[in-house]
Protein backbone atom coordinates (compact mmCIF):
# COMPACT_ATOMS: atom_id res chain seq x y z
CA UNK A 1 0.00 0.00 0.00
CA UNK A 2 1.62 3.37 -1.12
CA UNK A 3 1.19 6.25 1.46
CA UNK A 4 1.65 9.61 0.52
CA UNK A 5 3.39 12.26 2.90
CA UNK A 6 0.30 13.47 4.80
CA UNK A 7 -1.26 10.22 5.27
CA UNK A 8 2.49 8.73 6.85
CA UNK A 9 2.58 12.22 8.38
CA UNK A 10 2.19 11.72 12.18
CA UNK A 11 1.22 15.22 14.31
CA UNK A 12 2.87 15.77 17.53
CA UNK A 13 -0.01 15.76 19.67
CA UNK A 14 -1.93 12.47 19.57
CA UNK A 15 -5.16 12.76 22.00
CA UNK A 16 -5.63 14.70 25.12
CA UNK A 17 -7.23 13.81 28.27
CA UNK A 18 -9.33 16.06 30.40
CA UNK A 19 -10.82 15.60 34.30
CA UNK A 20 -14.20 16.09 34.11
CA UNK A 21 -16.98 15.93 36.94
CA UNK A 22 -18.01 12.04 35.74
CA UNK A 23 -14.29 11.24 35.26
CA UNK A 24 -11.61 11.15 32.48
CA UNK A 25 -12.02 11.55 29.39
CA UNK A 26 -9.53 11.06 26.51
CA UNK A 27 -10.12 12.47 22.96
CA UNK A 28 -8.25 11.71 19.90
CA UNK A 29 -7.33 15.16 17.83
CA UNK A 30 -8.90 15.45 14.45
CA UNK A 31 -5.40 15.46 12.48
CA UNK A 32 -4.68 12.59 9.86
CA UNK A 33 -3.54 10.17 9.87
CA UNK A 34 -5.78 9.40 13.26
CA UNK A 35 -5.31 7.45 16.18
CA UNK A 36 -6.42 4.17 15.53
CA UNK A 37 -7.18 0.58 17.47
CA UNK A 38 -7.35 -2.65 16.54
CA UNK A 39 -7.83 -1.25 12.73
CA UNK A 40 -10.36 1.02 13.77
CA UNK A 41 -10.18 5.12 14.36
CA UNK A 42 -10.63 5.75 17.72
CA UNK A 43 -12.25 9.23 18.63
CA UNK A 44 -12.83 9.28 22.58
CA UNK A 45 -13.31 6.97 25.58
CA UNK A 46 -13.86 7.61 29.02
CA UNK A 47 -12.29 6.02 31.85
CA UNK A 48 -14.86 3.56 33.72
CA UNK A 49 -13.65 4.06 37.43
CA UNK A 50 -10.95 4.49 39.49
CA UNK A 51 -8.02 2.01 39.95
CA UNK A 52 -9.06 -0.01 43.08
CA UNK A 53 -5.09 -0.09 43.59
CA UNK A 54 -5.07 3.74 43.62
CA UNK A 55 -5.07 5.67 46.93
CA UNK A 56 -8.16 7.64 47.83
CA UNK A 57 -8.32 10.59 50.05
CA UNK A 58 -10.45 10.59 52.68
CA UNK A 59 -13.68 12.26 51.73
CA UNK A 60 -13.83 14.95 54.53
CA UNK A 61 -10.32 15.78 53.40
CA UNK A 62 -11.59 16.22 49.85
CA UNK A 63 -15.02 17.90 50.69
CA UNK A 64 -12.07 20.52 52.85
CA UNK A 65 -10.29 21.26 49.47
CA UNK A 66 -13.00 21.91 47.51
CA UNK A 67 -14.75 24.49 49.81
CA UNK A 68 -11.07 25.95 50.11
CA UNK A 69 -10.92 27.06 46.48
CA UNK A 70 -14.45 28.47 46.09
CA UNK A 71 -12.46 31.63 45.64
CA UNK A 72 -8.83 32.38 44.60
CA UNK A 73 -7.47 36.19 44.69
CA UNK A 74 -10.28 37.84 43.58
CA UNK A 75 -11.87 35.00 41.45
CA UNK A 76 -14.63 33.43 42.96
CA UNK A 77 -16.74 30.26 41.61
CA UNK A 78 -18.56 27.27 42.72
CA UNK A 79 -18.48 25.06 39.69
CA UNK A 80 -16.37 22.38 39.44
CA UNK A 81 -14.42 23.72 36.31
CA UNK A 82 -13.49 26.64 37.95
CA UNK A 83 -12.53 24.83 41.60
CA UNK A 84 -10.03 23.31 39.52
CA UNK A 85 -8.59 25.90 37.81
CA UNK A 86 -8.35 27.56 41.22
CA UNK A 87 -6.22 24.07 42.37
CA UNK A 88 -4.09 24.06 39.76
CA UNK A 89 -3.58 27.77 40.50
CA UNK A 90 -2.60 27.51 44.29
CA UNK A 91 -0.23 24.34 43.48
CA UNK A 92 1.31 27.11 40.68
CA UNK A 93 1.55 29.75 43.65
CA UNK A 94 3.37 27.30 45.99
CA UNK A 95 6.24 26.98 43.61
CA UNK A 96 8.23 28.91 40.36
CA UNK A 97 7.26 27.03 37.76
CA UNK A 98 6.54 28.88 34.27
CA UNK A 99 2.60 28.90 34.00
CA UNK A 100 0.43 29.00 30.93
CA UNK A 101 -3.27 30.01 31.35
CA UNK A 102 -5.16 29.02 28.56
CA UNK A 103 -8.83 30.22 28.01
CA UNK A 104 -11.22 32.37 25.79
CA UNK A 105 -11.27 36.14 25.67
CA UNK A 106 -12.58 37.59 29.34
CA UNK A 107 -11.69 34.48 31.09
CA UNK A 108 -9.68 36.00 33.50
CA UNK A 109 -6.74 35.18 32.72
CA UNK A 110 -5.03 38.72 33.98
CA UNK A 111 -6.84 38.73 37.62
CA UNK A 112 -5.47 34.55 37.61
CA UNK A 113 -1.81 35.69 36.72
CA UNK A 114 -1.88 38.19 39.56
CA UNK A 115 -3.71 35.95 42.18
CA UNK A 116 -1.16 33.40 41.36
CA UNK A 117 1.56 36.14 41.94
CA UNK A 118 0.26 37.26 45.11
CA UNK A 119 -0.36 34.34 46.51
CA UNK A 120 3.35 33.10 45.52
CA UNK A 121 6.56 33.97 47.93
CA UNK A 122 7.01 37.22 45.26
CA UNK A 123 4.04 38.82 46.27
CA UNK A 124 6.36 41.72 47.55
CA UNK A 125 7.76 42.05 44.35
CA UNK A 126 7.13 43.84 40.84
CA UNK A 127 4.08 42.40 38.77
CA UNK A 128 4.46 43.43 35.22
CA UNK A 129 2.35 42.89 32.47
CA UNK A 130 3.57 42.66 28.47
CA UNK A 131 0.74 42.36 25.77
CA UNK A 132 2.83 40.11 23.07
CA UNK A 133 0.15 41.56 20.92
CA UNK A 134 0.01 45.39 21.14
CA UNK A 135 3.61 46.35 19.36
CA UNK A 136 5.37 44.95 16.31
CA UNK A 137 8.30 42.85 17.22
CA UNK A 138 11.34 45.75 16.91
CA UNK A 139 9.68 47.64 19.58
CA UNK A 140 8.21 44.50 21.48
CA UNK A 141 12.14 43.14 21.88
CA UNK A 142 12.96 46.54 23.52
CA UNK A 143 9.93 46.27 25.92
CA UNK A 144 10.87 42.87 26.99
CA UNK A 145 15.04 42.95 26.64
CA UNK A 146 15.56 46.93 27.08
CA UNK A 147 18.05 48.50 24.75
CA UNK A 148 21.00 50.44 24.91
CA UNK A 149 21.80 54.48 23.36
CA UNK A 150 22.12 54.10 19.84
CA UNK A 151 20.85 50.39 19.36
CA UNK A 152 18.58 51.51 16.65
CA UNK A 153 16.61 54.81 15.45
CA UNK A 154 14.70 56.67 18.23
CA UNK A 155 17.24 54.88 21.02
CA UNK A 156 17.97 58.12 22.34
CA UNK A 157 18.81 56.51 25.80
CA UNK A 158 19.25 53.40 27.33
CA UNK A 159 15.99 51.40 28.75
CA UNK A 160 15.62 48.73 30.95
CA UNK A 161 13.10 46.06 29.72
CA UNK A 162 10.29 44.22 31.40
CA UNK A 163 12.37 41.57 32.45
CA UNK A 164 14.91 43.72 34.37
CA UNK A 165 12.29 45.73 36.08
CA UNK A 166 10.65 42.11 37.28
CA UNK A 167 13.79 40.84 38.21
CA UNK A 168 12.99 38.94 41.60
CA UNK A 169 9.32 39.26 40.76
CA UNK A 170 6.53 37.93 38.17
CA UNK A 171 6.88 39.05 34.38
CA UNK A 172 3.15 38.34 32.88
CA UNK A 173 3.54 37.59 28.94
CA UNK A 174 -0.13 38.54 28.03
CA UNK A 175 -1.66 37.13 24.54
CA UNK A 176 1.88 35.19 24.52
CA UNK A 177 0.19 33.27 20.94
CA UNK A 178 0.83 36.75 19.03
CA UNK A 179 4.39 36.32 19.46
CA UNK A 180 6.52 37.21 16.55
CA UNK A 181 8.11 34.08 15.23
CA UNK A 182 11.86 36.37 15.02
CA UNK A 183 11.05 36.79 18.82
CA UNK A 184 10.29 32.99 19.74
CA UNK A 185 13.65 31.54 19.98
CA UNK A 186 14.56 34.53 22.22
CA UNK A 187 12.24 34.17 24.85
CA UNK A 188 13.00 30.44 24.45
CA UNK A 189 16.78 31.25 25.69
CA UNK A 190 15.40 33.64 28.39
CA UNK A 191 13.25 30.76 29.86
CA UNK A 192 16.03 27.87 29.42
CA UNK A 193 18.89 30.19 30.49
CA UNK A 194 17.48 32.99 32.82
CA UNK A 195 19.31 35.64 31.17
CA UNK A 196 18.95 38.49 28.95
CA UNK A 197 20.82 40.77 26.38
CA UNK A 198 19.75 44.00 25.89
CA UNK A 199 19.62 44.91 22.08
CA UNK A 200 22.87 46.42 21.03
CA UNK A 201 24.80 44.89 23.78
CA UNK A 202 26.45 41.37 23.66
CA UNK A 203 26.88 40.98 26.87
CA UNK A 204 23.82 39.06 29.14
CA UNK A 205 23.04 39.34 32.78
CA UNK A 206 21.38 37.46 34.84
CA UNK A 207 17.57 38.10 35.85
CA UNK A 208 15.45 36.13 38.43
CA UNK A 209 11.76 36.24 37.01
CA UNK A 210 8.76 33.81 37.17
CA UNK A 211 7.07 33.63 34.19
CA UNK A 212 3.32 33.85 33.51
CA UNK A 213 1.98 33.29 29.88
CA UNK A 214 -1.58 33.55 28.74
CA UNK A 215 -3.39 33.02 25.52
CA UNK A 216 -6.57 32.61 24.01
CA UNK A 217 -5.37 30.49 20.84
CA UNK A 218 -4.62 26.75 21.04
CA UNK A 219 -1.43 26.71 20.98
CA UNK A 220 -1.36 23.25 20.46
CA UNK A 221 -2.90 23.70 17.17
CA UNK A 222 0.08 26.60 16.67
CA UNK A 223 2.25 24.06 16.75
CA UNK A 224 0.95 22.24 14.62
CA UNK A 225 0.19 24.31 12.14
CA UNK A 226 4.04 25.50 12.10
CA UNK A 227 3.08 28.86 13.94
CA UNK A 228 4.81 28.25 16.91
CA UNK A 229 7.67 26.92 17.83
CA UNK A 230 6.98 23.52 20.02
CA UNK A 231 10.11 23.87 22.11
CA UNK A 232 8.99 27.36 23.48
CA UNK A 233 5.12 25.78 23.84
CA UNK A 234 6.58 23.53 26.10
CA UNK A 235 9.07 25.34 28.34
CA UNK A 236 5.91 27.63 28.81
CA UNK A 237 3.65 24.98 29.65
CA UNK A 238 4.86 23.87 32.56
CA UNK A 239 2.19 24.33 34.65
CA UNK A 240 -0.86 24.39 32.11
CA UNK A 241 -3.73 25.96 34.04
CA UNK A 242 -7.15 26.12 31.18
CA UNK A 243 -9.82 28.71 32.63
CA UNK A 244 -13.32 27.83 31.35
CA UNK A 245 -15.54 29.84 29.64
CA UNK A 246 -18.80 31.17 31.58
CA UNK A 247 -20.87 29.39 29.23
CA UNK A 248 -19.22 26.37 31.05
CA UNK A 249 -19.87 27.72 34.20
CA UNK A 250 -22.80 29.39 34.19
CA UNK A 251 -23.73 28.30 38.09
CA UNK A 252 -21.38 30.55 39.10
CA UNK A 253 -23.05 33.88 37.59
CA UNK A 254 -24.70 34.50 40.98
CA UNK A 255 -21.57 34.86 43.04
CA UNK A 256 -19.78 36.29 40.02
CA UNK A 257 -22.32 39.05 39.71
CA UNK A 258 -22.02 39.87 43.58
CA UNK A 259 -18.28 40.35 43.38
CA UNK A 260 -18.24 42.60 40.70
CA UNK A 261 -20.98 44.49 42.03
CA UNK A 262 -19.66 44.93 44.87
CA UNK A 263 -16.74 45.81 43.72
CA UNK A 264 -18.03 48.97 41.43
CA UNK A 265 -19.64 50.35 44.50
CA UNK A 266 -23.33 49.40 44.11
CA UNK A 267 -25.75 50.37 46.38
CA UNK A 268 -27.66 48.35 48.41
CA UNK A 269 -30.87 49.12 46.39
CA UNK A 270 -29.41 48.19 43.34
CA UNK A 271 -28.21 45.04 44.97
CA UNK A 272 -31.28 43.98 45.50
CA UNK A 273 -32.39 44.37 42.29
CA UNK A 274 -29.69 43.17 40.10
CA UNK A 275 -29.31 40.09 42.28
CA UNK A 276 -33.23 39.25 42.01
CA UNK A 277 -33.61 35.56 41.26
CA UNK A 278 -35.41 36.45 37.64
CA UNK A 279 -32.42 38.89 36.46
CA UNK A 280 -30.26 36.09 37.51
CA UNK A 281 -31.93 33.88 35.57
CA UNK A 282 -31.47 35.77 32.32
CA UNK A 283 -27.89 36.44 32.84
CA UNK A 284 -27.59 32.98 33.29
CA UNK A 285 -29.73 32.25 29.90
CA UNK A 286 -26.79 34.81 27.94
CA UNK A 287 -24.06 33.64 26.07
CA UNK A 288 -21.48 36.37 27.06
CA UNK A 289 -18.73 35.53 23.90
CA UNK A 290 -16.98 37.74 25.89
CA UNK A 291 -17.07 35.90 28.88
CA UNK A 292 -16.80 37.65 32.78
CA UNK A 293 -15.47 41.11 31.01
CA UNK A 294 -18.68 41.36 28.98
CA UNK A 295 -20.94 40.50 31.96
CA UNK A 296 -18.95 43.19 34.20
CA UNK A 297 -19.57 45.96 31.10
CA UNK A 298 -23.19 45.10 31.39
CA UNK A 299 -23.92 45.17 35.15
CA UNK A 300 -21.64 48.84 34.71
CA UNK A 301 -24.01 49.89 32.22
CA UNK A 302 -27.08 48.76 34.36
CA UNK A 303 -25.87 51.06 37.37
CA UNK A 304 -25.37 53.70 34.89
CA UNK A 305 -29.23 53.35 33.97
CA UNK A 306 -30.50 52.69 37.35
CA UNK A 307 -32.39 49.79 35.74
CA UNK A 308 -31.51 45.76 35.31
CA UNK A 309 -31.08 45.70 31.63
CA UNK A 310 -31.86 42.83 29.50
CA UNK A 311 -28.82 41.27 28.01
CA UNK A 312 -28.36 41.22 24.59
CA UNK A 313 -26.31 39.97 21.73
CA UNK A 314 -24.00 42.87 20.29
CA UNK A 315 -25.29 44.27 16.74
CA UNK A 316 -23.34 42.36 13.73
CA UNK A 317 -25.13 44.37 10.83
CA UNK A 318 -24.38 48.23 11.27
CA UNK A 319 -21.79 48.71 8.78
CA UNK A 320 -18.44 49.65 10.39
CA UNK A 321 -16.77 52.60 8.27
CA UNK A 322 -13.83 52.11 6.55
CA UNK A 323 -10.76 53.45 8.50
CA UNK A 324 -8.11 55.34 6.30
CA UNK A 325 -4.59 53.48 6.10
CA UNK A 326 -1.48 54.92 4.36
CA UNK A 327 -0.39 52.60 1.61
CA UNK A 328 2.92 54.53 0.96
CA UNK A 329 3.96 52.85 4.56
CA UNK A 330 5.81 49.97 5.82
CA UNK A 331 3.04 47.24 6.90
CA UNK A 332 5.35 47.46 10.40
CA UNK A 333 5.21 51.26 10.45
CA UNK A 334 1.52 50.94 9.41
CA UNK A 335 0.54 48.81 11.97
CA UNK A 336 2.83 50.74 14.65
CA UNK A 337 1.05 53.99 13.87
CA UNK A 338 -2.27 52.46 14.16
CA UNK A 339 -1.63 50.76 17.80
CA UNK A 340 -0.09 53.73 18.94
CA UNK A 341 -3.37 55.82 17.66
CA UNK A 342 -5.62 53.21 19.46
CA UNK A 343 -3.64 52.89 22.96
CA UNK A 344 -3.50 57.23 23.03
CA UNK A 345 -7.05 57.34 22.54
CA UNK A 346 -8.76 54.27 24.83
CA UNK A 347 -6.43 55.31 27.85
CA UNK A 348 -7.45 58.56 27.53
CA UNK A 349 -10.98 57.78 27.29
CA UNK A 350 -10.96 55.43 29.66
CA UNK A 351 -9.33 57.95 32.39
CA UNK A 352 -12.18 60.64 31.55
CA UNK A 353 -14.58 57.76 31.89
CA UNK A 354 -13.57 57.25 35.82
CA UNK A 355 -12.50 60.69 36.52
CA UNK A 356 -8.74 60.21 36.02
CA UNK A 357 -8.97 57.44 39.19
CA UNK A 358 -6.12 54.85 37.37
CA UNK A 359 -7.05 52.09 40.07
CA UNK A 360 -10.90 52.34 38.89
CA UNK A 361 -9.51 52.67 35.57
CA UNK A 362 -7.52 49.34 35.31
CA UNK A 363 -10.32 47.32 37.49
CA UNK A 364 -12.74 48.41 34.67
CA UNK A 365 -10.29 47.57 32.15
CA UNK A 366 -9.28 44.31 33.47
CA UNK A 367 -5.54 45.78 33.28
CA UNK A 368 -2.98 45.50 35.80
CA UNK A 369 -2.28 48.92 37.18
CA UNK A 370 1.23 49.30 36.70
CA UNK A 371 0.85 48.47 32.92
CA UNK A 372 -1.71 51.26 32.59
CA UNK A 373 0.90 53.48 34.33
CA UNK A 374 3.44 52.54 31.48
CA UNK A 375 0.67 53.51 28.74
CA UNK A 376 0.34 56.67 30.51
CA UNK A 377 4.21 57.80 30.64
CA UNK A 378 4.19 56.11 27.19
CA UNK A 379 1.62 58.39 25.78
CA UNK A 380 2.29 61.48 27.68
CA UNK A 381 -1.09 61.22 29.85
CA UNK A 382 -1.51 62.69 33.01
CA UNK A 383 -3.75 60.49 35.66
Amino acid sequence: MNLSSEEFAVPRFHCEVKSEQKGARARAQDERPGTYVDGVRWRQSRARGRNRDEPQRPLRMQAAQQAERTTFGELVATSAAARASFERMACAAACNATVLLEGETGTGKSRAALAIHRASSRANAPFLVVDCGALPANLLESELFGHEKGAFTGAIQRRMGAFEEADGGTIFLDEIGELPAELQPKLLRVLENREIRRLGTNTHQPVNVRVIAATHRDLRAEVQAGRFRSDLYFRLAVVGIPLPSLRERTEDIPHIVERILAGLGATPEQLTQLTAPDFLARLQRAAWPGNVRELRNHLERCLVFQSALQPSAPDTTSPVAPRAVDASLTYAESRRRALETFEHDYVEALLKLHGGKVSQAAAAADMDRVYLYRLLRRHGLKS
